[in-house]
């Protein structure tokens, strides 16, 4: 059980200016761990005394960023460290050996919103929030705090970078502790740039942080649904810390919280009988008396037993999740957003015309399709970080369906998650030079969270025949999931698709090899899925040739297990629509 609100109990106190160490720093609640550390001590006494088991840091706006705004950004490391060491003192005083007690280093948003379209507003990196958030980190660690907190948060970009921010500094040698990860939601159930509890969960599930959950904005009663999807859904404990109900303004403009110790007590009881939430506190307008109501609440209820079932990977857009594995297969990624497929989209491209190439996404996510692939390649120019940056920004406020990056470069790929709120799909590594790509790009993977794409192609080349492809894939797989730990369900095997129009006799048996290649690497590798490029499979042929054996071709590899298809969706029939001699003969060169 956390504690209540720091900063509407500071307010409460009405304190002068002197107390926060003059006019500049008038109202920066941070300031008073250096100014008046006995009003902070008090606070957490007051919530420990009240029965919490863990008291939050004064540091809700202690980032660098914030700090600046009151001439206090030098201050950063030393306001942090000091904050914990206070929250460590108070937490000693009250823990028992039957009973410790726990501080949590309070991160909040910096203000900014990155993957906004407001010119202002976004006019940060993801690297410079990174490193915003290690410093802050870093520091309350070091002041003995036993996890940390992000709340609060309101871009699910800039909560990757946090992220991102904190386990730079583990891998940096700073004492290893659990991240709990908060967005806030608005009354409609979205964070506000319009991203839903479903893109939150698998992306930070893909994150693989130790808890997830909801504060702030909202009483309880409005984080209901969302709760209970976390609950039902995430692999990570789940918390709930709300205000004391849904903002008021008062009859001289001031903020009212309006629910009761004993509501909001009864509601997040509730919370831990019905869905099995595993952490319960309070945030603005909360007491030290809601956080005793609370105590004698929870002391009675028995929370509810979470399902441990291994639920499908998923991928996300900045809105809206969807899983890897369809019911029925398969996942549709739409091919047309590529200059090395479409005439339209490198001219576009060439033109600098993105909005256009938006209307061509939108257009494929209302013919069926549930992922697009976006390449940006161009032999005419040298700027593809650049075009695929202002492409996925675009994306992310605008189409729903998640992403799979396709690039052949390392800092291409860099970009694009950089720039991309959700958790996107990252095409392609392989082994063709050995271990180069993999080893440049799957760093990249774990640290966004990104689903991979791997071509069952090594040193020798491509594999053609399906005992080579689940050779090559065995050793794909070693590397990904058994060395850099990604899920088995987040790697994709591309088992290759060559054309039949040429007559080669070398390729006559080519679609047969890569369907039993698909069988082979589903039968033998637990877990991982299968992608094709099917259009490959008709190259050379007129239309609706290619219309025909395309359509014929995906539903053989479906039946053989296939996941993933970049298709057209508006071009392919269904098997039994297509007239029955096109189809016998199309089945015959397959």
């Amino acid at each position: 059980m956390f504690d209540g609100a720091m900063g509407t109990q500071l307010m409460a106190l009405e304190l002068s200016a002197d107390d926060f160490g003059g006019a500049t720093q008038s109202g920066c609640n941070e300031a008073l761990v250096l100014t008046r550390p006995d009003v902070v001590a008090r606070i957490h006494e007051s919530y420990l005394a009240a029965g919490a088991d863990v008291v939050e840091t004064d540091t809700f706006t202690g980032s660098r960023l914030k700090l600046d705004e009151y001439s206090l950004g030098e201050q950063t490391a030393e306001i942090n460290r000091r904050a914990a060491q206070i929250a460590r003192q108070a937490c000693e005083a009250f823990s028992t050996p039957n009973r410790p007690r726990f501080v949590a280093g309070s991160m909040g948003p910096t203000g900014m919103l990155v993957s906004s379209s407001d010119p202002a507003l976004s006019n940060i990196t993801y690297e410079r929030l990174r490193d915003i958030y290690a410093e802050q980190a870093r520091a309350l660690v070091e002041g003995g705090a036993d996890l940390l907190v992000l709340e609060t948060m309101q871009d699910l970009l800039e909560l990757k970078a946090a992220i991102a921010g904190i386990r730079r500094e583990f891998e940096r040698g700073l004492r290893r502790v659990p991240i709990q990860a908060q967005p806030t939601l608005i009354t409609e159930g979205r964070m506000l740039l319009g991203t839903d509890i479903r893109a939150i969960c698998a992306v930070l599930g893909a994150l693989d942080v130790e808890v997830v959950g909801l504060n702030c904005s909202t009483g309880p009663a409005q984080m209901r649904d969302s709760i209970r999807y976390l609950c039902e859904r995430s692999r990570a404990y789940v918390s709930v810390i709300p205000n004391a109900g849904l903002p008021l303004m008062g009859p001289r403009g001031e903020t009212i919280y309006p629910e009761r110790p004993e509501e909001l007590a009864r509601e997040l009881a509730a919370f831990v009988r019905d869905f099995g939430v595993n952490v319960v506190g309070g945030c603005c307008g909360t007491t030290p008396e809601h956080v005793a109501a609370l105590r004698d609440a929870i002391a009675s209820v028995e929370p509810k037993p979470r399902s441990s079932i291994q639920r499908a990977e998923e991928v996300a857009s900045a809105i809206t999740a969807v899983p890897l594995e369809q019911q029925p297969r398969p996942l549709i990624v739409g091919e047309r957003i590529n200059s090395q497929g479409s005439r339209k989209i490198k001219r576009l491209l060439l033109e600098d015309r993105y909005d256009d190439i938006v209307l061509v996404a939108r257009e494929q996510v209302e013919g069926g399709a549930h992922v697009l692939d976006v390449c940006c390649a161009l032999t005419e120019r040298a700027d593809e970080d650049e075009q695929m940056r202002q492409l996925v920004r675009r994306f992310a406020q605008a189409i729903e369906a998640p992403l799979a990056i396709d690039s052949t470069e390392p800092r291409v790929l860099a970009v694009a998650l950089q720039n991309y709120p959700g958790r996107a799909i990252l095409n392609s590594v392989h082994l063709e030079s050995g271990r180069t790509k993999m080893d440049a790009i799957m760093p990249l993977a774990i640290e966004h969270g990104a689903a991979v794409i791997a071509l069952t192609i090594d040193e020798s080349g491509m594999a053609k025949s399906a005992a080579r492809k689940l050779e090559v894939a065995r050793r794909i797989h070693e590397i990904a999931v058994g060395e850099y730990g990604l899920p088995a369900g987040a790697l994709i095997f591309d088992t290759l698709t060559f054309t039949l129009a040429t007559g080669e006799a070398e390729f006559a048996t080519s679609a047969i090899e890569t369907i039993e290649g698909i069988r082979a690497i589903k039968r033998e590798l637990p877990g991982a899925l299968t992608s094709l490029g099917i259009s490959n499979v008709s190259f050379g042929l007129k239309p609706a040739a290619r219309a025909a054996l395309n359509s014929i071709f995906l539903h053989h590899c479906v039946e053989a297990g296939l996941d993933c298809a970049l298709v057209h969706p508006k071009e392919i029939v269904p098997y039994f629509e297509i007239e029955p001699a096109v189809r016998e003969l199309c089945d015959d060169l397959v």
